[in-house]
């Protein structure tokens, strides 16, 4: 289980102080989680701080009870928590099966490499010895990606808009690969979207808008009131 307490984020933007974050708090506890919201609302940085990526200005950070509030993303990542980026980084000269491997922190049998890209919908015989290069798509990398996530089995997946940088039909797929997961992965998942067919797989829809947490519950209670306020804006926006 994950608990923010009062976590507050500020930056200096031309010697101004700016708040991204003012005093969130919420519990994690349920198997897949959606963050959403309009640009600029926070969602990413809320992240990037749950990984270690960035530290809070103030507030408490933690996961099964212990404070991780001060613990860099190394460390976090030691007690259990992973993160993907939305542009998957490429490794030169590592291939999928050492990357994979690196993943799972250990040497993994090339029969077990095989099973996990499977679950991603990977052929292993065409991925498992390609490089990690600029030849792979966008697409091949998220899901590449979600391999090595899967690989640590770790207690917390946290993906930064996924479906950012790939085309419609690689999207798709990635629906599928991410239901899968709800069903069959132990640990939580946590999906910053602004997508539908993700907003309506998961258990709980954390809507954060200003820094701020404008609506938590589940998806029958607040992804409703999310497509009238969207379709409303786009009504709207069709008559001006």
């Amino acid at each position: 289980m994950l608990e923010l307490r009062n976590i507050c984020y500020d930056v200096d933007v031309e010697n101004e102080k700016k708040e991204i974050l003012k005093n969130v708090s919420l519990t994690i506890d349920e198997h897949f989680v959606a963050i959403t919201g309009p640009n600029g609302g926070g969602k990413s940085t809320l992240a990037k701080m749950i990984a270690g990526i960035i530290q809070p200005t103030s507030g408490q950070i933690l996961l099964d009870g212990e404070d991780i509030t001060n613990l860099n993303i190394t460390e976090r990542a030691r007690k259990g928590i992973s993160f993907a980026f939305q542009q998957p980084v490429h490794f030169k000269g590592l291939t999928v099966k050492d990357l994979i491997s690196i993943a799972a922190g250990k040497t993994m049998s090339v029969n077990d490499i095989c099973n996990i890209l499977s679950e991603v919908g990977l052929c292993a015989r065409d991925y498992i010895d390609r490089e990690i290069n600029a030849s792979l798509s966008g697409g091949e990398l998220k899901r590449i990606e979600i391999a090595m996530i899967l690989a640590r089995g770790t207690k917390m997946s946290i993906f930064d808009e996924p479906e950012a940088g790939i085309d419609l039909w690689s999207f798709n797929s990635l629906i599928k690969v991410f239901e899968k997961m709800r069903d069959e992965i132990h640990g939580t998942i946590l999906i910053i979207s602004h997508q539908e067919k993700i907003l309506n797989i998961a258990d709980k829809i954390i809507v954060i808008a200003n820094g701020e947490i404008e609506k938590i519950g589940t998806r029958e209670e607040v992804l409703p009131t999310l497509l009238y306020t969207s379709r409303s804006c786009q009504t709207l926006a069709d008559k001006q």
